[in-house]
């Protein structure tokens, strides 16, 4: 079973990084548009382009089914879209039906921190519509967060200082949640833990995301299994990666390793 999985960026190594635990036995083709990272602050049209080109792409890897694991490009991937290609593709949402299902205290609220094009996208309000009844959500927009990740920056204090800016308008003590709906913003917990004032609890959509992949293939829950991770083979941008590119993206790896810990 081969698996294509696609981000803008390294974003996506965090979809990677639990797909390899709950697929063991399954190998995988990773594509980071890095020539167009961040898809954020692209046009609608301009993601739709880089999306379709990515996706015959990865066909012509022979993968038996593809991730979009970038809520940006899932948010203008419509079903129509999809439909055109031969393999089962699965997108992402950002989690707020999660976050709101499992809130533990009343009149706590919830934080969804996206890209621009995910915050102002039809989708993301139809799912707000839906779950959110109790208007518990607010939405914030930080683009500047994928920048960050994109250069390997996790720890300066312009990092703290950006969502300080950012989230000023906002009452932070009077959240239980941030629901993290960019792939990318999984690299930043420290950072967000340091800024809220009280204790917040992170959700995302990946693991969600992996085992709808896993329905649609017919797989059954694999983490119990012998951990046997097959091949994985890195592309940015349709290129494959150099020896150098390939140890950036294990620091990367190691630095989900340690996000993976705080929940």
């Amino acid at each position: 079973m081969k698996i294509g999985i696609f981000d803008s960026g390294i974003g996506g190594l965090s979809v990677l990084h639990l797909a390899r635990k709950m697929m063991p036995h399954a190998e995988f083709v990773y594509y980071a548009d890095e020539k167009h990272v961040p898809y954020g602050e692209k046009t609608v049209e301009a993601i739709r382009g880089f999306v379709e080109e990515i996706l015959y792409f990865l066909i012509e890897q022979k993968v038996d089914a593809i991730v979009i694991a970038c809520n940006t490009a899932t948010s203008v991937a419509n079903k129509e879209f999809r439909e055109k290609f031969p393999v089962p593709i699965v997108g992402m949402e950002p989690a707020v039906k999660m976050a709101v299902e499992h809130q533990h205290e009343k009149g706590k609220r919830i934080l969804v921190a996206a890209t621009p094009v995910t915050i102002a996208g039809d989708k993301l309000h139809l799912l707000l519509e839906r779950v959110d009844k109790n208007h518990e959500a607010d939405l914030v927009s930080l683009p500047k967060l994928v920048r960050f990740a994109e250069k390997g920056d996790f720890e300066t204090s312009e990092i703290d200082a950006y969502l300080q800016a950012e989230l000023r308008r906002f009452d932070l003590a009077q959240y239980e949640a941030v629901v993290l709906g960019c792939t990318h913003f999984n690299y930043f917990k420290e950072n967000f833990r340091r800024v809220f004032p009280v204790t917040v609890h992170f959700v995302d959509g990946n693991e969600g995301t992996i085992r709808q992949l896993m329905r649609v293939l017919g797989q059954v829950d694999a983490q119990e299994e012998e951990a046997r991770v097959r091949k994985i083979t890195y592309y940015f941008s349709g290129i494959p990666v150099t020896e150098a590119e390939r140890k950036k993206v294990e620091e990367y790896l190691h630095q989900l390793d340690k996000m993976a810990e705080i929940s």
